[in-house]
């Protein structure tokens, strides 16, 4: 009898065991003040010859700008002939309180303040309540063009806009938002991180960040919500030659995991400005992805998570210097320094960094591309007050990139396109700790005093 009452006790262990790893049974978790927690994910389709964004080379320009329109969406660079697999948008609302928050993720190189304003106006007028918004691109170089305002990013790499093409990816970040708020339910939440596999390399020849931050959502029961991941790397192993629409690398590995899991998962990019691909090509692409996509799915494993009622949502506005292309630190130290071409009002003289906090995990807006080390000084000093911090780079604007003072020198394209100066990355890196720091854990949603990266400032 007591061999019976044993070997029952362990089957039942065993059973139980097995229930846990593969989440066939949980029980449910009671959490009466638990964030909600809902997400969505929306295919991202624009119309047939939309041009592809991030090179500005010849291979994707038409040889002469479309003047006589002959084609429906393109001007500067060719159109598109289809799609190497689909674009998407993927969203995610969380509410805690009075606090709520929409993080939405595209497939676009980049978005501008125009479109993360469009975005917020239709959400007003759908109805949806007062929500601080992030929209973050994954800077793929092979996603739609012709969605930006100004003529100068068009030209450079784009196109000129064309609104239909822009109704249509604002209609989808939309449509994203509203399903996942209406999908709103009590949610558990943990972060954790993994090393990422050397699939990436510096432009400067300087240390790189392998670190992925996996941020795992479930419901009470503890069946998967969401799945946010962050990682550092640009967008390019599809090249110029390319003209079929992708989500490129980081489309490729959401699409796994999505496919894994069952649930949206939102690619973060983080402080990408010196950061490329170690290999390119579709056969390189396609391992990287998969080498990606199992990284995260480890910290998926290994994430645990548990109660949190703690939303917090912070915005400050920083004042930038005149935009200027540096001829000095496009062509080299030969060059003097005061030989410049002014952008005037072709680049904003402002810009809204947006700093959340979920429990224990922090994040921070960046409005193009940080250096990395800048994007290391970020995390380093957070860390002291959140475990898991993620640098939404490429998020809510684009302005080009942000260096440090040293790196901002020497002839090299990521200096060229460091538009505001050597001290703005240096600036704007100051005001994401401060931001990040004032996210106290009384505190709900707030706009912080602004900052200004003008010259003459102790910033500076």
């Amino acid at each position: 009898m007591r061999g019976e009452v044993i070997g029952r006790s362990l089957a039942l262990a065993l059973l139980l065991a097995g229930a846990g790893v593969t989440g066939i049974a949980t029980a449910a978790v009671p959490c009466a003040e638990c964030v909600t927690a809902g997400a969505a994910s929306d295919t991202l389709r624009v119309p047939s010859g939309t041009p592809l964004a991030g090179y500005g080379s010849m291979k994707r320009r038409l040889l002469l700008p479309d003047v006589f329109d002959r084609h429906a969406h393109a001007f500067w660079f060719k159109p598109s002939i289809g799609e190497r697999d689909p674009l998407m948008t993927r969203a995610l609302v969380l509410e805690a309180g009075a606090t709520r928050l929409a993080w939405v993720t595209l497939d676009l190189i980049a978005v501008d303040r125009a479109f993360v304003d469009m975005v917020r106006d239709r959400l007003t007028r759908s109805g949806v309540p007062a929500t601080a918004l992030v929209v973050s691109a994954s800077h793929t170089h092979s996603g739609p063009g012709a969605f930006m305002g100004s003529g100068l990013v068009g030209f450079v790499a784009v196109d000129r806009l064309d609104p239909e093409v822009r109704d249509a990816l604002v209609a989808s970040a939309v449509s994203a938002i509203q399903r996942a708020d209406r999908a709103r339910a009590p949610a558990l939440v943990a972060a954790t991180s993994v090393s990422a596999p050397a699939v990436t390399v510096s432009r400067l020849g300087k240390p790189l960040d392998l670190e992925i931050v996996v941020l795992k959502l479930t419901a009470l029961s503890g069946s998967p919500l969401a799945l946010v991941w962050n990682f550092t790397i640009h967008g390019t192993m599809l090249s110029a030659s390319n003209l079929r629409l992708s989500g490129d690398v980081m489309g490729i590995a959401s699409a796994r995991l999505e496919q894994k899991l069952g649930v949206p998962a939102l690619f973060v990019n983080g402080a990408v400005g010196d950061v490329s691909p170690a290999r390119h090509g579709e056969a390189a692409m396609i391992e990287t992805a998969a080498a990606l996509a199992a990284a995260v799915e480890v910290g998926w494993t290994q994430a645990r998570p548990g109660p949190v009622t703690t939303l917090r949502v912070a915005e400050r506005r920083v004042q930038l210097p005149a935009a200027a292309v540096s001829l000095e630190r496009c062509f080299g130290s030969w060059v003097p320094r005061f030989f410049a071409v002014p952008l005037g009002r072709a680049m904003p003289r402002a810009v809204s960094l947006v700093a959340g906090a979920l429990g224990d995990t922090a994040w921070v807006t960046v409005p193009g591309e940080l250096q990395t080390a800048l994007g290391q000084t970020i995390k380093r000093e957070a860390h002291a007050r959140f475990a898991s911090v993620v640098v939404a780079g490429l998020s809510n604007d684009y302005l080009g990139y942000f260096t440090t003072p040293e790196d901002a020198r020497g002839g090299k394209y990521v200096a060229c396109a460091t538009v505001y100066g050597r001290s703005a990355g240096r600036c704007l890196t100051e005001a994401a700790i401060d931001l990040l720091r004032g996210l106290g854990p009384k505190s709900g949603s707030a706009t912080r005093a602004a900052a200004t990266c003008e010259p003459g400032t102790g910033s500076r």
